[in-house]
């Protein structure tokens, strides 16, 4: 498997690995709306990272430069050691990426889909069978594989693009919203094989998520994002820490946005996040 990618630094003269994301000044625009505004941020190899925040707070658009999506306009961004404007390809091929919106092919079976993307991400010819076949059983779709996608409940699609993401099996593993749509077992059984993947690997994970108490459990460190700036990093137990012993994150998440927002949901406030938790009960 492909493990964590290491460009020696020195510190104090001593070997460091490179941050697996290493974002200085981030800004993009869409036109006069600033999406991320001057965003520094760091992640290290091997870590959880959770990037929260309202709907609109710039999280997606930042995932977004990251994979090469979205030119990177202001500032600098880089994965493992490469920079995402002068080497997207290298960027592409040491990441896994699941994007909120379904991005799998109805027509195709999930075998299918799964090998379209082994090929897009060069896994070798005498290694793609049993990869793709491993991805599928990672994510307990061995026994659908050979069923066309467009039959799979929302649940078993979301599962669908995990596969896809792991087939080459990245250093960086980028997660947007990754379990909307799965019921509370399968979001578990999801993250428990993630974790297990990251342990064997020492892959990292990138992710976006509206359930705070996912964040809480799973992340090493979380940064609240705002109206395009990161307000916050920490992890959930000094976040937490600081507004008292019984704070949850989602007390952490009211602190940072504002409590305007609660009745604010077309902005992405707590209401637009617990429509969002309502909406992932029903396709689960």
């Amino acid at each position: 498997m492909t493990g964590a990618v290491s460009r020696p630094t020195e510190t104090k003269g001593v070997a460091c690995p490179v941050p697996a994301v290493a974002c200085r000044g981030l800004r993009h625009r869409f036109g006069d709306h600033v999406a991320v505004d001057g965003m520094d941020l760091e992640v290290a190899q091997g870590e959880v990272f959770g990037l929260l925040g309202p709907n609109g707070a710039g999280k997606t658009t930042t995932i977004r430069v990251l994979n090469t999506l979205l030119p990177l306009q202001e500032g600098s961004v880089e994965v493992l050691g490469h920079d995402v404007r002068r080497a997207p390809m290298a960027v592409r091929r040491l990441m896994g990426y699941v994007p909120q919106q379904l991005s799998i092919e109805g027509a195709l079976t999930g075998r299918e889909n799964v090998t379209w993307f082994a090929r897009l991400f060069d896994v070798p010819r005498d290694e793609r069978r049993a990869r793709v076949a491993d991805a599928l059983e990672l994510m307990g779709l061995s026994e659908a594989a050979d069923k066309l996608a467009s039959t799979y409940s929302g649940g078993m699609v979301r599962r669908l693009e995990l596969a896809q993401a792991l087939v080459n099996r990245p250093a960086l593993l980028v997660l947007d919203e990754p379990t909307v749509g799965l019921d509370p077992i399968a979001r578990d059984g999801v993250w428990q094989r993630v974790e297990d993947l990251r342990d064997a690997t020492g892959m990292t994970v990138l992710l976006t998520t509206h359930y705070m108490e996912e964040a809480d459990v799973l992340c090493d460190r979380v940064g609240l994002m705002h109206l395009g700036r990161l307000r916050t990093v920490g992890s959930p137990r000094e976040l937490k820490g600081h507004l008292g012993p019984d704070a949850s994150l989602e007390d952490v998440f009211r602190r940072y946005t504002g409590v305007e927002l609660d009745e604010n949901s077309d902005k992405g406030g707590i209401r637009a996040i617990r429509s969002t938790r309502r909406t992932a009960g029903r396709l689960g």
